[in-house]
């Protein structure tokens, strides 16, 4: 099933965004109150009266302006709108109509698409201001009075919006075996580019200017019967060069994307090569426990010779100790070179991060350890482990039943994984230990 599209248009500034965080339940978009916050299509699905579609935040239409990341928003606000079932056209009642108002109507006209007039910020609704009248005159049908930040009128604008929908829209699906795809990287190391060559489309805005994107911005994708939402997030900079409120959104927006996603792909730019910041996004998704794989991007923007890749991956393994079970994928997303490995690789590593081994296998598998590499011990007393079990899935968890914690060494510890992940292939994923204490006169 493909859900009804509504996207919400106008002008920057005239409460989009407002509306769209009030009919949606949240804080998905970024409200401040600065033109041209919003620049790229956001998406969330919203509810009204039993009835489920996705919503479509825009960046405000300049029809004339020659500002760069103007133009690409206006650019982003037309896929919008050839994406919509129902357009909702925000303006503003307390600025009355404009010529840039007239300028994006008859772009609405000539689009065909069904579209509601949504008079915004008149606090009365029930009284509207003599400017309301106005707006009569973009013959776009009758103007209805709103105000985003008070929810007045939003029912009379959520029914007019309904009746545009067809009812074949909301037959009954299952949205089964999605993986979420979070793109995460550093300001400027590619991420957008990559998103929109995976997608297909020109789905976000894509400059070499740091920052242009704000928001994590979700796209469905269906490729070889595997289903993927891919989430491209904002660039994250050092903590002491976040130097706005808008960023600090941002990377909140970021982490939290990371925190829901099934697989997190670290972008890292080949010609900057790891940064410590690098290391911390890498660690954040480590730390929740997500699969992970790294993309080195523009290596075709780097002077090769034999040793040139492997030099570079043994750098990665240095500064990222940590993550030594993520693969690595060396890709250009501007000319496409290996792009195509990489969703096999989000299946490959989504499988090992759901796992799942046998109770029978896996002690099979630490009896062998043990008897190759005997447990540590102190003073006398030897480790040892009795059991073990699978608690959990996405990552794997396991739980190691042994006499004492105090003899589990760290080293030890890493050996056992290692044999683990020698036998079953979990590239791509972390994997977590719980260990508990079990008396000798308990022990199975």
């Amino acid at each position: 099933m493909s859900k009804p599209c509504v996207a919400i248009v106008g002008r920057p500034n005239v409460g989009k965004s407002t509306l769209f965080n009030r009919l949606t339940g949240g804080r998905t978009a970024i409200v401040e109150d600065t033109p041209g916050i919003t620049r790229d299509r956001i998406y969330k699905d919203a509810e009204w009266c039993g009835k489920v579609f996705t919503l479509i935040d825009t960046g405000g239409i300049e029809p004339k302006s020659d500002d760069i990341i103007l133009s690409q928003m206006k650019r982003q606000a037309d896929l919008a709108i050839e994406q919509a079932d129902v357009i909702i056209f925000m303006v503003d009642v307390k600025t009355s109509m404009t010529a840039s108002d007239a300028e994006v109507a008859a772009i609405l006209q000539k689009s065909g698409k069904p579209v509601v007039l949504a008079v915004n910020k008149s606090d009365s609704p029930g009284n509207p201001p003599m400017e309301f009248y106005e707006f009569y005159n973009l013959g776009i049908g009758d103007p209805i009075a709103i105000s985003s930040t008070h929810g007045m009128g939003l029912g009379e604008l959520l029914d007019e919006v309904c009746s545009h929908f067809d009812d074949s829209d909301f037959e009954e699906s299952t949205e089964e075996d999605v993986i979420r795809v979070a793109v995460t990287g550093k300001p400027n190391a590619g991420k957008s580019t990559l998103f929109n060559h995976l997608l297909g489309e020109e789905r976000v805005i894509v400059s070499n200017i740091p920052g242009t994107t704000r928001d994590a911005i979700d796209s469905y994708l269906e490729k070889d019967g595997q289903k993927y939402i891919i989430v491209d997030t904002a660039g994250m900079r050092k903590r002491g060069k976040i130097d706005d409120n808008v960023e600090r959104y941002s990377v909140v927006r970021s982490l939290n994307a990371i925190e829901k996603s099934d697989v997190s792909i670290l972008l890292i730019d080949a010609a900057e090569g790891i940064s410590e910041q690098d290391s911390k996004i890498a660690g954040y998704a480590h730390d929740n426990g997500r699969a992970s794989i790294i993309a080195v991007n523009k290596w075709d923007l780097i002077e090769k010779d034999d040793r040139t890749m492997s030099e570079f991956k043994k750098n990665i393994e240095e500064k990222l100790p940590f993550m030594n079970y993520a693969p690595q994928v060396y890709i250009s997303a501007k000319t496409g070179q290996r792009t195509d490995k990489l969703l096999e690789m989000v299946k490959f590593v989504h499988a090992a991060h759901n796992t799942h081994i046998s109770t029978g296998a896996l002690n099979d598998i630490i009896n062998e350890a043990v008897n190759k590499n005997q447990a540590p011990s102190d003073k006398g007393k030897r480790l040892k482990i009795y059991y073990a079990t699978q608690a959990s899935t996405a990552p794997p968890t396991f739980v190691l039943f042994v006499n004492d914690k105090e003899l589990f060494h760290f080293s030890y510890l890493r050996y056992i994984e290692n044999q683990i992940r020698n036998a079953f292939d979990l590239t791509g994923t972390p994997v977590k230990f719980v260990i508990r204490e079990r008396n000798e006169d308990e022990k199975k």
